[in-house]
């Protein structure tokens, strides 16, 4: 974990070459773009869908890789640009899914933290995120070195919110987050005898509400469950009772005041409610100063830090969870 700001700082002073690279390989016009990812590398893509989007304002697809590799499905993806985000670039069905992407027309890039995986080998660009080995089952520096990944692919296809003045200051405000444990500490004691927790985000922090609900499954074992905050008032906001806490995670920009109203109003119906933002009033602050879509990174490192301050509360090895491994082999 403590080595994010690191490797984040190392891939904004590749910036200039990755982006260059996918100009040369991207299709055009293009199309459109289909993800394929799984497990938290799936919630990088749900970050690339929102960002890519808003870059291109073209449509932007997560695969679906059972239509292709169980029921056979031959997609229609000339002039599409197919990007597969895997950790080891090991896992057999992103190898065989943008294998298949490929031999359908479409133009494929890997972002991998191995440039000799099979996944790179199938790929027309690979970009080699450079994170190092994990120390633990759960990605922590892989999934921030995703996020600015698929942020460059955006940069690389069209026009972004986001300028040179926020790359450089993206390590550091992840550093302040490291070097600042005690809100995580704080919450973690709040949250230490709950057995389950409900995550909200919307917009392009969505991605860190997914990721610290997994986080907080896979390293403190609680039944955490991660929602859009517009889903969440469609149905599921009716099973929250009193003893439910809800984490809302926002980054000040367009979609803050619907987390907020949502958290304000189980508040009020007496639930307990942590606020993850880049406000110095919230539960779990983060500083501001990238833009509201690169803000996802400090953000998501906040979420880690409450999903170890929270395990090791509840006396739980955080490093390797049971059941799990780092390369989940489904086909």
């Amino acid at each position: 974990m403590e080595a994010q700001p690191r490797v984040l700082a190392a891939l904004a002073g590749r910036r200039a070459e990755i982006v260059a690279r996918l100009r040369a390989v991207a299709p055009r016009p293009l199309a459109g773009v289909v993800i394929v990812a799984r497990g938290s590398s799936d919630y990088a893509a749900v970050f690339g869908r929102y960002v890519i989007a808003a870059a291109t304002r073209t449509p932007v697809a997560l695969a679906a890789p059972s239509l292709l590799n169980l029921y056979g499905v031959t997609p229609r993806v000339e002039g599409w640009l197919a990007v597969a985000i895997s950790q080891s670039g090991r896992t057999p069905e992103i190898v065989s899914v943008l294998d298949r992407y490929r031999d359908a027309g479409a133009c494929t890039v890997a972002l991998t933290n191995d440039p000799d995986s099979p996944l790179a080998g199938v790929a027309a660009a690979e970009i080699a995120l450079e994170a190092g080995p994990e120390g633990a089952v759960p990605a922590t520096k892989t999934f921030t070195a995703e996020l600015a990944a698929v942020a460059l692919v955006a940069e690389a296809l069209g026009s972004v919110s986001w300028a040179d003045a926020d790359w450089e200051a993206l390590p550091g405000a992840v550093a302040d987050v490291l070097s600042d444990a005690e809100p995580a500490d704080r919450a973690a004691e709040r949250l230490a005898d709950a057995r389950e927790l409900v995550v909200v985000g919307r917009g392009f922090l969505m991605c860190v509400a997914l990721e610290a609900a997994l986080k907080l499954r896979e390293a403190a074992g609680v039944r955490a469950e991660g929602w859009s905050a517009a889903d969440f008032r469609h149905g599921p906001v009716t099973a929250m009772q009193g003893d439910v806490p809800l984490l809302a995670v926002s980054a000040a920009g367009p979609a803050a005041a619907d987390v907020e109203q949502l958290a304000a109003e189980l508040e009020r119906a007496g639930g307990p409610v942590l606020r993850l933002a880049d406000r110095p009033d919230a539960d779990l602050p983060y500083r501001g100063g990238p833009s509201e879509a690169l803000r996802a990174m400090p953000a998501a490192v906040r979420a880690q830090q409450l999903a170890l301050a929270l395990a090791r509360a509840r006396g739980v090895d955080p490093d390797e969870p049971p059941g799990l491994r780092k390369v989940t082999r489904t086909e």
